[in-house]
């Protein structure tokens, strides 16, 4: 069996906002200044397999005990962006919606209840400090939520396939599919889809996940960059399917559709995107 801090972790997608510097206040701000020129800054399977190597202890640790002081680096039109990863407030996060993803039995025998017990019982206590702290990221496992795509548009997708050059400090040279938009575009793309959605379909798990996710997006400075990134989605995916997948076109096809009245062409647009996450959904069923 490989180590976890060799082996490509395959089933976790993003969704980042990168803000630009200016927008941390001292002494943040000069502290992501001299990170940004450090060469050997890690990419987001260091951070994942970092989290796994944390599971492995006897009791396991789900919440790191200190907050992560790396990010990730964005330059555009000539501003460097930040993206915190703050891996220990997403940890706590991400245990209140275990619950909904194992078994009880499974899910006690991962994380005992008196670890989880203890986790949420620190965070209570750091939240009461930090009201207002938010992750600058978010993270799927083995999907890419549909409202995610209604942030971009096809036109900005990013498809380097593997031996490219693009592999952004993964493992090796792998493929890299991703989307990078301004913040304007993302918060007006959010608004045209929920008028729609709202106009046209009933209140339901696509509605609000698209509201819940436009409310993130207002936390963050106007001129921020988003990015929605498959990750290590690109090994789960088949290799002929992914230079061919093009899941934003297909959401905006099928939102426009549903804005014209077009039954028909809404639920094509929409099966085209079941059939293609199926072998993901099926690969998740299987571990």
């Amino acid at each position: 069996m490989p180590k976890v801090s060799s082996m490509i972790v395959p089933y976790a997608a993003y969704l980042r906002v990168y803000e630009p510097l200016a927008a941390f206040p001292e002494p943040e701000r000069g502290y992501w200044a001299r990170y940004a020129r450090r060469p050997d800054r890690p990419s987001y399977q260091d951070e994942l397999r970092r989290s796994l190597e944390n599971l492995l202890p006897v009791p396991p640790v789900p919440v790191p005990v200190h907050e992560s002081r790396d990010a990730f680096v964005l330059e555009a039109d000539g501003v460097l962006h930040i993206c915190p990863w703050r891996t220990r407030l997403r940890g706590w996060q991400a245990l209140g919606g275990l619950a909904e993803e194992f078994p009880a039995p499974v899910l006690d025998a991962l994380l005992p209840p008196l670890v989880r017990d203890q986790a949420a019982q620190d965070y209570e206590r750091w939240r009461a400090g930090n009201p207002d702290a938010r992750p600058w990221i978010r993270t799927a496992t083995w999907q890419v939520p549909l409202n995610w795509f209604v942030l971009v548009s096809d036109d900005e997708r990013e498809y380097a396939g593997a031996g490219d050059g693009a592999g952004d400090g993964a493992v090796g040279e792998v493929p890299v599919l991703r989307y990078r938009t301004p913040m304007v575009q993302a918060r007006r793309r959010v608004a045209r889809a929920l008028r729609t959605l709202r106009d046209t379909v009933d209140e339901g798990p696509l509605v609000e996940g698209v509201l819940e996710v436009g409310r993130w997006l207002e936390e963050f400075h106007p001129r921020s960059r988003v990015e929605l990134d498959y990750g290590g989605l690109v090994h789960a995916l088949p290799a002929g399917e992914l230079a061919d997948d093009h899941s934003a076109a297909d959401v905006a096809e099928g939102i426009e559709a549903l804005r014209t009245g077009d039954g028909e062409a809404a639920a094509e647009a929409y099966g085209r995107l079941v059939e293609r996450w199926r072998s993901v959904r099926d690969l998740r069923s299987a571990n």
